[in-house]
């Protein structure tokens, strides 16, 4: 299963655009900062990671305002075909209040 839920926020958004077919297309770089236990030891993790939102979840997230809290759930996948880079293709998005509390886009 190819599945990633992740807090994140918004370090950089690319304007809006549209493929040739007419598909919204929004690109954003996304920032990571938590801790994780992994194997009994608390560690530190830091990642900074491409995402890109397609359709009509584009279109709501196009006004996303740099610094923005996001809860993201999507799927990884090549940023082009044969190489080893990673994408965060967007499929669920919620903005995080300063309570921590979800607000569904």
């Amino acid at each position: 299963m190819n599945e990633l839920a992740l807090s994140a926020t918004v370090l950089e958004a690319s304007p809006l655009r549209y493929t040739p077919g007419g598909v919204p297309v929004l690109q954003l770089q996304l920032v990571h900062a938590g801790s994780v236990v992994e194997a009994g030891t608390p560690r530190q993790v830091e990642l900074t990671l491409p995402a890109v939102a397609l359709g009509d979840l584009a279109l709501m997230l196009a006004d996303l305002s740099l610094g923005v809290s996001l809860s993201v759930k999507g799927f990884l996948a090549a940023s082009r075909k044969g190489s080893s880079r990673v994408v965060l293709h967007l499929q669920q998005v919620e903005r995080l209040t300063s309570a921590e509390t979800a607000v569904t886009v």
